[in-house]
């Protein structure tokens, strides 16, 4: 069996990794150009094997703007040495990612962030996204809660606790700390980031203003949720918009 915990630059063997690793990266442009990033920290993996434990995450360290496809590491959950190598990834990536690729199936794309609205609205004693409009009502009753933050996430247990409270769910809200997006492809986890953050937003701008939400009735919310699930296609299109405006002035990230 080749060995599937080769790290940096491993050359690509197939055209099918090839653009699994074109659209991680260009997801990472996309999320630096978005402010969503926090300087060197946070991570993105994407399963490459059917069961989910080998994947790509990027290197420790590097900044969003300047990863490419080649610099992608390809690692395997089940791999206990993972972190004794000298270009090993980071310990707080490798125990969330290791962990949630290796538990949750589902997960085939995680992006994990502190995007500022959605940390803000995390940070708060509710992190409920309230169905105030159409944006954050996409959420409804479709985010777990985490509220036992209990310091930086640098063990196997804490990212077995992660996928335990994840469950089958697609989004977290990480009291404290952050947001966790997982789906199918890097297309869709793209798209529900930058709808979570924009859900965030509005919902944070709306509690600054001191005024009573107007929250959807239950159906409302409801409806308007399936309705977003209804029109898939429309995630895959954004993204591949947004890869084409990356092409005209960005181009690096295929590399």
């Amino acid at each position: 069996m080749a060995d599937v915990t080769a790290f940096n630059r491993k050359p690509t063997t197939n055209a099918a990794e090839r653009q699994l690793r074109v659209d991680l990266a260009a997801a990472f442009r996309l999320a630096a150009h978005y402010d969503w990033h926090e300087a060197v920290a946070n991570h993105f993996s994407l399963a490459v094997s059917p069961d989910g434990r080998q994947f790509l995450m990027n290197p420790r360290w590097k900044h969003f703007s300047r990863i490419r496809a080649s610099d992608l590491m390809l690692l395997d959950s089940n791999d206990k040495s993972t972190m004794d190598r000298p270009d090993a990834p980071d310990l707080t990536a490798w125990s969330i990612h290791g962990r949630l690729h290796a538990l949750l199936p589902h997960a085939r794309c995680i992006i994990h962030l502190h995007p500022p609205y959605a940390t803000a609205l995390a940070s708060l004693a509710d992190p409920e996204i309230k169905p105030i409009d159409q944006n954050t009502a996409r959420f409804f009753k479709r985010v777990a809660i985490d509220l036992d933050y209990g310091g930086m996430a640098n063990t196997d247990a804490e990212g077995e606790r992660l996928a335990s409270s994840l469950g089958n769910r697609s989004i977290m809200m990480m009291g404290n700390h952050g947001v966790l997006v997982c789906a199918s492809t890097v297309a869709e986890a793209f798209d529900l980031t930058y709808y979570l953050e924009r859900a965030c937003r509005n919902l944070i701008l709306a509690y600054s203003t001191g005024q009573k939400l107007h929250v959807m009735s239950d159906a409302i919310a409801e409806k308007t949720a399936l309705e977003w699930e209804a029109d898939r296609e429309q995630f895959h299109s954004h993204f591949a918009e947004m890869k084409a405006i990356l092409d005209g002035k960005d181009p690096g990230y295929a590399d």
